[in-house]
């Protein structure tokens, strides 16, 4: 198999830069998303174990309770997958610098062979 052009690995390496600055926004977003719904279950458990308090349930189980209501297990997961998203995001952000350090270094590999990929004189 031929190696790319010097060219092929500059449109690589800006393509792969293109897509970790769309990743970098979506992190952020769904960072801010994920904060916004850790607010919101927070608040809503806050009042559901108030409630609970002001009903004289034991506290050793008005955790559990409350977060078996369908209200705050739905805020829950919501909060969980907007986690798992921000997440990923990450993840994502890392594996697209791993590719472009790896074109990177095919880059300069090419450059100091002078433009020549392996076998190129025979």
């Amino acid at each position: 198999m031929a190696e790319a052009s010097l060219q092929d690995l500059y449109e690589r390496l800006d393509d792969l830069t293109d897509r970790l600055m769309e990743e970098l926004e979506v992190c952020r977003t769904s960072g801010c998303q994920y904060a916004e719904n850790e607010a919101e279950y927070r608040r809503a458990l806050r009042v559901a174990i108030l409630g609970e308090r002001a009903k004289g349930t034991p506290v050793t189980i008005t955790s559990d309770l409350c977060r078996g209501l369908p209200e705050i297990s739905e805020l829950k997961c919501r909060r969980d997958c907007s986690e798992a998203i921000y997440k990923a995001s990450q993840e994502a952000i890392n594996v697209y610098k791993l590719r472009i350090r790896m074109v990177d270094a095919e880059i300069a590999r090419v450059w100091a062979s002078g433009g020549v990929t392996q076998g190129g004189y025979l």
